[in-house]
């Protein structure tokens, strides 16, 4: 251990994996708006994260990494419930009916709720002043951007759309309070590939039971569609999904919490550049103001006792559905 310590990354590898996370992660919104054209957003969903759970395992299996234990598997259930059935899900759901940027914005008000969960929990943690306003002010962002106009649309942004992604916000940091009190296997990248194999199979027979298999036609699957699908497969759920988990043992959680507000601007950005989303000044209003909560919240400094731990197990579970 003493001699991992002791090796300095390149920084041209830290750099390189940085961009990884913040532009991969970033574009899987818009890919995510392309994959849902023509294609059911519960199985694209639970199709994608199988099959890079299910590779991520063999990897790790034959790599030497021990079998988890029956107890990992109930716990990365419910996880995989949580953070992709529910998450991601209501995620694919809703970009059916909002545009990507709006998604990006929506869901980058996580650490909120999960400020407030952390609160309101059993023994929880009051939060500082400094928390109180980044949720105050997040919140207030919110507000102006739900009451936009939409980026594709007329009028106001579809009140369903919206609902779902609070819903799937809200849960991605129910899950993530899970994971961070619940056992996990020994590395990131294994209860990574539980959660996303579980998860998958859960999202899998959402789409079943809401009938999406019955309606469904392979041969009808666009280009675009098709493109947007592999992206989130082997771009978005391997190559970011694996820088990340490397960034985890190089730098701290500090900086790596950053992709938090640069992951909804890249968003935006590709959703204007190249998925043809108009902005409104009043969209964009509402981007900073949201931004700017969510950067008040994880910019906090805090006591070096427990917190760093905490916020590493936060942050392996939002890397899960990302």
């Amino acid at each position: 251990m003493h001699s991992e310590q002791q090796r300095t990354p390149a920084r041209g590898m830290v750099i390189a994996a940085f961009a990884s996370v913040y532009v991969i992660w970033g574009a899987t919104y818009l890919a995510i708006r392309f994959a849902v054209e023509t294609i059911p957003p519960f199985l694209m969903g639970g199709t994608r994260f199988v099959l890079a759970g299910a590779m991520l395992y063999g990897v790790l299996r034959l790599a030497g990494s021990p079998a988890p234990e029956r107890m990992h598997w109930k716990n990365a259930t419910v996880a995989g419930a949580l953070l992709l059935g529910i998450g991601n899900g209501g995620l694919n759901w809703a970009e059916q009916k909002v545009a990507s940027s709006v998604a990006a914005l929506l869901i980058a008000f996580t650490p909120l709720w999960f400020a407030l969960l952390e609160w309101l929990r059993p023994k929880g943690t009051r939060p500082t002043l400094q928390t109180i306003a980044g949720i105050t002010v997040g919140f207030a962002g919110m507000a102006v951007l739900v009451n936009s106009r939409d980026a594709g649309h007329a009028g106001v942004i579809d009140p369903a759309g919206v609902a779902a992604l609070l819903l799937a916000s809200f849960s991605w940091a129910c899950g993530s309070l899970y994971v961070r009190y619940t056992p996990k296997p020994d590395t990131a990248l294994m209860g990574g590939a539980l959660q996303m194999i579980t998860g998958g199979a859960i999202l899998c027979v959402m789409g079943l039971a809401a009938g999406e298999l019955t309606s469904f036609r392979v041969a009808e699957i666009s280009a675009r569609s098709a493109g947007g699908f592999l992206f989130l497969l082997f771009i978005g759920s391997m190559l970011g999904f694996t820088s990340y988990t490397w960034l985890l043992k190089v730098t701290t959680p500090a900086r790596l919490s950053t992709y938090a507000y640069v992951n909804p601007v890249v968003a935006v950005f590709l959703g204007w550049s190249i998925g043809g989303e108009k902005l409104t000044v009043q969209m964009l209003t509402a981007a900073v103001v949201v931004i700017l909560g969510v950067v008040i919240i994880t910019t906090q400094r805090t006591a070096p006792k427990g917190p760093p731990k905490d916020t590493r197990a936060r942050d392996e579970a939002r890397a899960a559905v990302a």
